[in-house]
């Protein structure tokens, strides 16, 4: 047993999802989004380098001292995997570890809208689930992949930083690829399935113009491709995905994502009114010829009017799907006001303490 694993024990127990290590700060854990300590003692220097060395090797440890920071995944047993983060920061040594569900929810455990499993059945272009760190991006998509592995006989490349959910072979065969472990980077990777004979495309992260682009191109070739981006709806994400770009290139690129852009799942976490946890609201965006021409014109603030209309196709706006959680007393009109775009709409049903927000 490494050193570490006492305090990943007191995390599982308290069923939070993260456990902070500060050097000269007591170790802390997120339960239900707020921050908490598990102990009085700061970390000493001795502490944090014996439990953060012992559990990534000596080529890990190495590389963190170099470079300030290191992305890894360690397990600690079967129902335990962690996302590992090693920082440098003012106090020293640093980390934060993310717990990691060993087994795959489901599309309808998760309770997402059911439109989302139909992006499963694409045979090419491009999904894109967007959402802030720590919205559940990743396990929505993970859910996504376990649906089309259990109901589909596909190739399916993951390139992740670290690889979180370990997906075992079912009709599917799923090559999971981890950045710098087994390929240099995002760009590499993605790369490097267009020669794998891929049918899916799994991009952990879309965060510079190369990935971007190859992204675009791979999901023009007759891909699936399937991307993550830190942003918090579907007008966001499109303008990220263009303003990437130098401004001569612009035109090319909305031209490029208006053919390929199958779809947009946006997700955030709201704290549950009792306490109890946190519930996920999706703003979803599925691709029409309407969607095209407005991607195509670059008018993307008429997207909202588009998914407001869309409800037949499956389409949500995410102000809608925070409305509804709040209207069935699940969050409270705080959290539902904090998390909306039109900050109007949910100002009136706020306490009178509240009202100067």
């Amino acid at each position: 047993m490494a050193y570490i694993d006492q305090f990943f024990e007191v995390l599982i127990q308290a069923k939070a999802s993260d456990l902070h290590i500060n050097e000269s700060e007591p170790p802390m854990i997120r339960v239900h989004g707020e921050i908490v300590p598990i102990r009085q003692e700061p970390i000493t220097n001795e502490e944090a380098a014996y439990m953060m060395s012992e559990i990534c090797g000596p080529r890990g440890w190495a590389t963190y001292e170099e470079r300030g920071d290191y992305d890894f995944a360690y397990e600690m047993n079967e129902e335990s995997r962690f996302r590992c983060n090693f920082l440098k920061q003012t106090n020293g040594y640093g980390c934060v570890f993310r717990l990691i569900p060993t087994k795959i929810a489901t599309l309808e455990q998760l309770k997402v809208p059911p439109v989302i499993k139909e992006f499963g059945h694409l045979r090419s272009g491009l999904v894109l689930v967007t959402g802030p760190t720590g919205s559940g991006k990743s396990t929505t998509l993970a859910a996504l992949i376990d649906y089309i592995n259990t109901n589909f006989a596909r190739h399916i490349v993951t390139v992740e930083e670290p690889i979180e959910f370990v997906h075992n072979n079912k009709r599917s065969i799923i090559t999971q690829r981890e950045v710098p472990e087994h390929t240099p980077s995002f760009p590499a990777g993605l790369k490097a399935a267009l020669r794998e004979d891929a049918d899916i495309v799994l991009v952990g992260e879309m965060r510079d113009l190369e990935t971007i682009q190859l992204a675009l191109t791979a999901a023009e070739t007759g891909m699936l491709v399937f991307g993550t981006l830190h942003t918090n709806n579907s007008r966001k994400t499109v303008d990220r995905m263009i303003d990437v770009f130098p401004a001569d290139q612009q035109g090319q690129v909305r031209t490029m994502l208006s053919a390929s852009l199958r779809g947009v799942v946006a997700q955030l976490l709201l704290k549950k009114a009792d306490g109890t946890g946190r519930v996920a609201v999706n703003e979803i965006l599925v691709a029409s010829s309407a969607v095209s021409a407005i991607i195509r014109e670059g008018a993307s603030q008429k997207l909202e009017d588009v998914i407001v209309g869309g409800k037949q196709q499956g389409m949500q706006f995410m102000d809608d799907a925070i409305w509804h959680v709040m209207q069935q007393g699940i969050v409270s009109p705080h959290e539902a006001y904090m998390k909306a775009i039109d900050k109007n709409r949910f100002r009136r049903f706020l306490p009178e303490q509240d009202e100067g927000l």
